[in-house]
């Protein structure tokens, strides 16, 4: 666990942070939000996963206050196993629909969407005289074997955002069909979400399936980077929830107001190029406005009833 600005003397209890997030942000978050109340911050980050399952694991006993960060399908299963703490926040109230569970366990404090990220210069070389993969089923070309990265969807969030996107703009038969002649194309499955984005940015892949913020902030960086928003997309939103039984709840209500603010969310994104939901706040140059992307109508509670199911059939047909 990892302190932010915290005073030994301070009387005021700490606020403990499960952080799915990357650590960079979570950091610059909890200072912040420090520097405002007065509440000192760990936090822990790790795979959706793994702290997904923690929560499950200790809601009885929870060891810590909120999860941060994670799509909304994990926040559901978090709060039918009885994990998460109902709060409606005001900061809310002039959020998106798509943003605000229905039964107030999940808030979404940024847009998620899925794209493909290309390493020009390793493209160029691989494939000279290819087109650039512009569409979901452009990633079928049998010469691209070894040269996509995408994720492992039974550790990461990211990659089960990607399967359901699958699942959901072809139907189950023909979704999985397509999974299934991708997935002998893959020449890694790492169990980090962030991991593609830096595989094709260092150059080792040429292709990867990954957020687009996440590609967008490598390419800013003056990688050789680009980015495609491929039709029939899925947007999902990076959750904030409360554990249910913790002790400190007036601390993490005030976190989650303060991720829901004009301020956490453009700082979030002057870092990882994010998408806010806050209608007051505004995307940092370079990030892709949710205006120029085409989504499929994204159902968040098949994507979460399938997913133990889905993920089995994975496991056993896939990895």
């Amino acid at each position: 666990m990892l302190a932010a600005g915290c005073s030994k003397k301070t009387q005021v209890q700490e606020l403990k942070v499960y952080s799915i997030i990357h650590e960079e942000e979570t950091q610059a978050l909890t200072d912040l939000f420090t520097q405002k109340t007065g509440i000192p911050v760990t936090f822990l980050r790790a795979s959706t996963g793994e702290l997904v399952n923690r929560v499950i694991n200790e809601k009885d006993s929870p060891q810590a206050d909120v999860l941060l960060g994670g799509a909304s399908s994990y926040h559901i299963q978090a709060s039918k196993e009885g994990a998460l703490e109902v709060y409606k926040s005001p900061m809310a109230k002039n959020l998106p629909s798509y943003a605000v569970s229905p039964d107030g366990t999940w808030t979404g404090f940024c847009v998620l969407t899925l794209g493909i990220g290309i390493n020009e210069d390793r493209y160029a070389q691989k494939f000279p005289g290819i087109p650039v993969p512009t569409s979901w089923d452009d990633l079928l070309n049998p010469s691209y074997k070894g040269e996509i990265v995408l994720t492992n969807p039974v550790a990461s969030s990211t990659a089960y955002l990607f399967v359901q996107n699958q699942l959901q703009r072809l139907g189950w038969d023909d979704g999985w069909n397509y999974l299934l002649s991708l997935s002998p194309l893959v020449g890694q499955f790492p169990d980090s979400g962030s991991a593609p984005a830096k595989l094709i940015g260092t150059g080792e892949y040429a292709l990867g399936i990954s957020y687009i913020h996440a590609v967008a902030k490598y390419k800013a960086e003056g990688f050789n980077v680009s980015m495609i928003a491929p039709p029939k997309s899925v947007g999902d939103v990076d959750c904030i929830s409360i554990m249910k039984n913790t002790d400190n709840l007036s601390a993490a209500q005030q976190f989650v107001d303060f991720m829901l603010s004009k301020e956490a969310q453009e700082l979030m994104s002057s870092i990882d190029f994010t998408i806010p939901v806050n209608p007051e706040a505004r995307g940092v140059e370079g990030s892709v406005p949710v205006s120029s992307l085409d989504l499929i109508d994204y159902d968040v509670s098949k994507a979460s009833e399938q997913k133990d199911a889905v993920l089995k059939k994975w496991a056993e047909e896939v990895k």
